[in-house]
């Protein structure tokens, strides 16, 4: 019969954070695979935890996740951790939960501390409706891609940054999404936490004259839906009423569909429309 595989979430720094099933089932698997054994041997003594380590990372993961799945097939059961935080977020056991899924493995996942939604609840900025996009591609292409979907995105969004890359990483969305409300979280859970709420470009500013220390999570507002309405709205005001209504006629919509097209567009009433396509005629 097959192993299991346990996404073992561990905590991000305070070794408070780690739940009591996480520290039993980490005693109680036969193997346990962490992102850097060098790093959680520490967890692993601080909570008198004498389970056998194997590395798997982002490095070696298309040559241990086979090798891993086959000790799961023969029953093998497996506990994966990462550095800190939640398996399978940002991280390859997003990889290694593909693989077991596919070879009918069961995979289950033992909540606890994860950074983004960690500083997303601290943020003040909007909760209900979010965006994560992890590290920002380090492909220059892939990046600008990103960065100009982002332009668009309209939920709150969740980035990660490392300290020497920060300052960069501010400027590039300063130029892509303009002077937003943005929190900066840094070294959740730990001593030196920070929440700071700012503005992109007094972040820059910040940053500028202060050496960016610890790890990121930055929080940024959404494109408000406001504007993004008015911005569309705005686009058809270089085309007159007869083109805007030729365009919709020419689609095969009749006269009161193309009427009722060409209002939602201009964000202007119906009758209104009609009026002044009525003026037009006269």
């Amino acid at each position: 019969m097959p192993g299991t595989l346990y996404l073992c979430a561990t905590p991000i720094g305070n070794l408070e954070d780690i739940t009591f099933r996480v520290i039993r089932t980490l005693k109680e698997v036969d193997l346990i695979a962490a992102e850097d054994t060098r790093h959680s041997i520490k967890l692993l003594n601080h909570f008198e935890i004498k389970t056998p380590m194997t590395s798997y990372h982002e490095f070696n993961k298309k040559e241990k996740g086979p090798q891993l799945i086959e000790q799961l097939l023969q029953g093998v059961s497996i506990a994966l951790i990462t550095d800190a935080g939640t398996p399978g977020i940002s991280d390859p056991g997003e990889d290694l939960v593909k693989l077991s899924l596919d070879a009918g493995i069961e995979v289950t996942s033992l909540p606890g501390p994860v950074a983004c939604i960690t500083a997303l609840t601290l943020s003040g900025l909007p909760t209900r409706r979010f965006s994560f996009e992890a590290f920002l591609p380090s492909d220059k292409k892939e990046r600008q891609q990103v960065l100009k979907e982002l332009q668009r995105e309209t939920r709150t969004i969740i980035l990660y940054e490392a300290p020497h890359r920060l300052l960069k990483t501010l400027k590039e969305l300063y130029e892509a999404l303009g002077d937003r409300k943005i929190t900066i979280v840094k070294e959740i859970t730990k001593k030196y936490e920070n929440v700071m709420p700012v503005t992109i470009l007094e972040a820059i500013r910040y940053y500028g004259e202060e050496e960016p220390k610890g790890e990121f999570v930055l929080v940024i507002e959404g494109k408000p839906r406001e504007e993004m309405i008015k911005e569309e709205q705005e686009q058809w005001s270089s085309m007159s009423l007869e083109e805007h209504m030729n365009l919709y006629l020419e689609q095969g919509l009749n006269k009161k569909e193309a009427m009722k097209a060409v209002s939602s567009d201009r964000g202007v009433p119906k009758r209104e429309i009609y009026q002044q396509l009525l003026q037009q005629t006269e």
